[in-house]
Order: structure tokens, then sequence, then C-alpha cells
């Protein structure tokens, strides 16, 4: 080491004012990378490279980190124990200590890997990258200042129409959203009603009632309609043209829903315009109709404004493996269900027979409603082994539903618990809000 005070046979090293003491033989292979590169330092500058701070009177190096964490990763490259995370402390946080000493996430033992996976993958699912604050780093960059204003309002309308909590502008926007999304589909509903279309064809002629469920814009509920499609379609520009990244934009599973509620209506009005009056309009009319019915996505746009719909939606997406795993264990035991009981119902004796169960797709019918313990009724065994099957049947189904459901179960509390907390968040920005 060439630099330090001379003759000094130990370094002290101190991290968040707990001070450990080293020879120096120690300090040129010691196992943390960022000690170890304090022995090549040949001057102070290079010494504040390493370090935040260094007293040469007393040849003490200071290190702005948790000295906890610390601890547990000084105890582990000492060789006395396995490298796990600190009691109350976030995994993240202990995974930034253990970068910055120079450690990587393979020195974990395997089960606080889990964890710190588990953690980053929440991370970056629910935590973007442009949360509050991003905008301060933007400003100190080269020429971010005079950026910063149109930074600013851009961060400010992507925020007022993302998230719903952040600001008094964004809950009023939110709210008049949510009416037209109430409205929309009140009429929707409405529309299929026979006393409604009853009415509505009462002065029309034979051809008019013909294409009537499929011409949007020539009644009120036809106006209302395109009142709302008019304020969907606005609502999705302005967060395109103020979205960060329109890759990204485009591919989020909300917008997504949001273009397959919209394009619907147009393209009905386009169909519309080009078969005219012809009779190509009455083959046309039940495709029409089924894009009319796409339009009941547009319920799912209350996610945007509804912790619990996001909480499912964000549950789904991470429990997809064990949703698959659900379905495996629901086809393994349809197939081996079905199987058996179509032989013990129909395959066996011909004549007394039950013909509910003619083959084995038609039993695998009678095994999903018995598994999931429906019971519709409509089909059942009536012989002696094929009942006491149904009773094997129903108890395995409750217990293979019950494995993967209850793993399912945590990860939508915890992501119940997480959304809670953003939203107090912004709640807490938006009171600080309205008090300025």
């Amino acid at each position: 080491m060439t630099f330090g005070r001379s003759g000094a046979a130990s370094v002290v090293l101190n991290v968040g004012g707990a001070r450990y003491s080293l020879s120096r033989e120690l300090l040129k292979d010691f196992p943390l990378r960022r000690v170890s590169r304090l022995h090549g330092c040949r001057s102070e500058r290079d010494v504040l490279e390493v370090c935040d701070d260094y007293d040469r009177e007393r040849n003490e190096y200071f290190f702005d980190r948790h000295s906890e964490a610390f601890g547990f990763i000084l105890l582990y490259v000492r060789g006395h124990g396995k490298l796990r995370f600190a009691p109350r402390m976030c995994e993240l946080s202990f995974y930034n200590e253990m970068i910055y000493w120079g450690l990587e996430g393979a020195h974990l033992e395997y089960c606080c890997q889990r964890r710190l996976d588990d953690r980053m993958s929440d991370t970056y699912t629910f935590y973007s990258a442009d949360e509050p604050g991003v905008l301060g780093r933007d400003e100190a960059r080269p020429g971010g200042a005079e950026a910063a204003p149109s930074r600013r309002w851009l961060e400010r309308m992507r925020r007022t129409f993302e998230e719903p909590t952040s600001s008094l502008a964004a809950q009023i926007l939110a709210s008049v959203s949510v009416v037209f999304v109430i409205v929309s589909m009140v009429v929707l509903c409405a529309s299929t009603l026979p006393d409604w279309r009853n009415a509505a064809a009462d002065n029309r002629s034979l051809d008019d009632r013909s294409r009537y469920s499929a011409v949007p814009g020539r009644e009120p509920s036809g106006i209302i309609e395109a009142i709302c499609i008019g304020w969907f379609t606005a609502e999705c520009i302005v967060r395109f043209i103020v979205s960060k990244n329109k890759c990204e934009f485009v591919k989020r599973p909300l917008n997504i829903i949001d273009l397959l509620a919209i394009t619907p209506y147009y393209i009905s009005v386009l169909m519309t315009v080009f078969t005219g009056e012809n009779s190509q309009l009455q083959r046309a009319g039940v495709t029409l109709r089924v894009l009319r019915m796409m339009r009941i996505f547009w319920v799912i746009k209350l996610a945007r404004h509804f912790i619990g719909l996001q909480t499912l939606g964000l549950t789904l997406k991470r429990c997809y493996r064990e949703m698959v795993m659900l379905l495996v264990f629901i086809c393994v035991a349809m197939a081996i269900f079905s199987a058996l009981s179509q032989l013990l119902e129909h395959g066996l004796d011909l004549e007394t027979s039950n013909k509910d169960f003619t083959s084995i797709p038609a039993a695998c019918w009678w095994v999903i409603i018995s598994m999931t313990t429906v019971g519709y009724g409509d089909m059942y065994p009536i012989t002696v082994p094929g009942r006491i099957l149904g009773g094997v049947c129903v108890v395995s189904g409750i217990v293979l539903l019950a494995l993967p459901i209850t793993f399912i179960y945590h990860s939508f509390v915890q992501c119940y618990h997480e959304l809670k907390f953003r939203s107090a968040r912004y709640s807490r920005s938006l009171s600080t809000e309205f008090l300025n």
C-alpha cells in the first residue's frame, strides 16, 4: 500500500459508524473487492474513489454504508456461516450493499436467492422507471435545465392520465372516465332488451328492422355510444402522445384492451358504409353484432381506476406458473376419470348402459363439473362402480384445486398490499398538492 500513514501496521475501516481494524497484509488479499482496492491506492484522489472520506492521521477510511449489512457480509467472507439477508432490511437494499462491496447474488444462500429473484421480479413488474423523482435526475443532466419545463409538463400530463390518485385533476379525469364506462355498459346491455328493440323499430320498415342492431348512431343509444367512443378514443390518443416509450405503450395489456374495445365500433361503421343498402348487410349483420358485443371489454377499463381489478391482473401475471400447474392437474384428472367413467357406465354392459356416457369427450363434461363441485345434474352415473368413482372424482378435485390455489392466494395478498402502498404514496402527493 503506497498511500497512508507511514509505519502504520493496520488500517481502520469505518462503515456507518462501526469500526474494523485490518492489517495491511490482510488488506491486500481481502475477499471484498472494494476493500482490497485500497491496497493499490497511490494518492488521496485514488482513495476517495474507493471510499467516502479518509483521515490520514488515524489512517481511517470512512464508508457511508449500512453497518449491519456490512457486518453480515464480513462474517461471510471470514468463513463464519452462509450469507443471508439481514433482518428487518429490504432484500434490494441488502443486494445493493453486496454489489457495492464486490459480491454477487450467487453468494447468497439458495433460499435468499429465491427471495431476491421474486423481489426483483415484483419490482420490475410493478414499479416503473418513471416513478416520482426521475424528473429531478433528468434536470441534472447536461442540457436538462432547458428542457425541464417541457419534460415537467409531459410528466404531469402522463401521470394525470396514468395514475388516477396522483393529483386532483387525475381523480376528476378518472371519475369522468368511469362515468362514461358505466353509461356505455348500461346502453349496451339495454339495447339487447326486446322491449327496447321493439320500441325503436315501431316506425321502421322491414329492411330498417333487419339492420337496426348493426347500424350505430341512428338512435339515441347510438348517439350516446358515439359520444362514449369519442371520449375513449381521445383519451387513448392523448395517453399515447404523452407516453415516454411508444413501443412499450402499445405492448401494455390495458392499452391492448383499450384498442380491442374501441376498434370494433369503427370497423362496424366502416362495414355499414361499404355495404350500404344492399343485401350484403344482412350477411354482415352477424359479424357486426359480434363486433358490437366485443365492446364489453370497456368494463375492463375500470382496472385503471380500481385497485381490486389491478390486483387480480397482477396476481394472474405473477402466478402464471401456478395457473398452468392447475390446468395440468385438471387435464390429467379429467383424462383418467372420463375414461374410467365411460368404461363403467357404458362400456361394460351395453344393454343397461348410461346414454350420457357414450364417449370419453362426453364424460369429460361430467368430470369437470364434479371436480369443481358444481354438479348441474344434467348427467350422472347410475351404476354402483360409477357412483363410487364419482365420489373419488369429487374428493380428488377438491384436493387438486386446493394445492395451487394456496400459492395464488398468498400472491394475491402480496399484490394487494403493494398496490395499496403505491396508492397511498400517490395519495400523500395529492394531499400535499391540495394543501399547496
